[in-house]
């Protein structure tokens, strides 16, 4: 169930550490936030309002424990005041567009948030300064995908075929241009700014209600007592517990602090290489965890592209920062079922959040027999 890691995030660093995360009311930074809050970080967050109602922003009432900014990062002006009044010393920048079929519609405001975005947010820390850390989220899909079978190293090009994954290399090559024109490691002493960019694999995780993205659509049929439509049940990804790259990314931050320039590059922080599955893998899976009968169907419409084999190589992360996955993707499963269930009976999230947190941090985890079998009715009935 868990890979011994050599390195785990360090509660104690983050104690009193002014943080500022962007995009902190989407699921990831929602999590991060959570996190954050709970190890005594000191956190604004700046972003526009939740995407998704329900959201894990509201139900485990993130805003009650941070500096809640609402803007956008399109807005130059603002990033810097935000930064100028509130200096934060580590920056986790997260604020995008982060669907790809919603890329194809509007393909202006995806380029306009995941590229100018960063750009804004990069030139806010040139001018305003204070910024000791600062990681950039990108995604798996920011390289030029040739449809291999092993996974894609830091080195590789950048590309994408669609806006979002376009975008999402376009923000690698502008924070590459950032930190050799601005923010040179051989120079750290002198600007004192690190700047990492970070690449995920497919995350899931409870508290993600987005459009269009497979493990919310599955819950949301399920939930409703339909079977979801799967347009690309062969297309094989990376999948991840959203508290996995989070560990990677403040990991990652807190050796930026204490290293500096050494550690401000790329990285990836993926899955176990057998944990990148086909699509029917994973729906098959939460079908059964879920019980009920639940089953799902080809989509067989006409879709827009998307790529069928994708995969991250995380080898640099596990030996030069000690970092590897704590859940395997079975665990990952069962801890969604087990987070949708404790919302469906009005549970307190913020406590369920937490306690996610908490078995992760000590490797612990949900197992699908723990979850298995429990129809949707007893669910809904509150019986679990």
């Amino acid at each position: 169930m868990k890979e011994a890691s050599t390195s785990k995030v360090c509660p104690a660093f983050w104690a009193e550490k002014r943080v500022l995360v962007t995009g902190h009311t989407g699921f990831k930074g929602s999590w991060i936030s959570l996190w954050l809050c709970s190890m005594g970080a000191k956190v604004t967050g700046f972003a526009l309002p939740p995407p998704t109602n329900p959201s894990l922003f509201d139900l485990a009432r993130i805003s009650e424990l941070l500096t809640h900014v609402e803007g956008d990062i399109r807005d130059l002006d603002h990033v810097c005041q935000v930064i100028a009044e509130h200096k934060p010393e580590i920056i986790i920048h997260m604020a995008a567009q982060p669907l790809v079929r919603l890329s194809y519609s509007q393909p202006v405001e995806t380029y306009a948030t995941n590229v100018m975005g960063t750009v804004h947010l990069l030139e806010a820390i040139r001018r305003v300064g204070g910024a000791r850390a600062v990681v950039c989220v990108t995604s798996d899909k920011c390289y030029e995908n040739r449809e291999w079978e092993w996974g894609y190293r830091e080195n590789e090009p950048m590309g994408g075929h669609d806006p979002y994954s376009n975008s999402k290399g376009c923000s690698e090559l502008v924070s590459a241009s950032y930190r050799s024109s601005f923010f040179p490691p051989e120079h750290f002493d002198k600007h004192g700014v690190a700047l990492a960019t970070v690449r995920a694999g497919n995350v899931i995780g409870g508290g993600d209600w987005a459009l269009d993205r497979l493990v919310p659509d599955i819950i949301r049929a399920i939930v409703a007592g339909k079977r979801p439509l799967i347009r690309n049940p062969h297309a094989i990804r990376p999948w991840q517990h959203v508290l996995d790259p989070l560990s990677g990314y403040l990991l990652l931050a807190e050796k930026l602090w204490v290293d500096g320039a050494a550690h401000a590059q790329a990285w990836n922080f993926g899955p176990h290489d057998e944990d990148a599955r086909p699509v029917n893998w994973i729906t098959d899976r939460l079908c059964a965890m879920w019980g009920d009968g639940a089953g799902w169907d080809l989509d067989g419409g006409e879709h827009p592209h998307e790529a069928t084999w994708l995969k991250l190589d995380i080898s640099k992360a596990r030996q030069r920062l000690g970092w590897s996955p704590t859940w395997r993707l079975e665990n990952a499963l069962a801890e969604i079922v087990a987070f949708n269930r404790a919302w469906l009976r009005h549970a307190d999230m913020r406590s369920v959040a937490l306690n996610h947190i908490l078995k992760h941090e000590a490797g612990e985890g949900c197992l699908p027999g723990d979850v298995s079998g429990m129809d949707a009715a007893s669910v809904l009935a509150g019986e679990v």
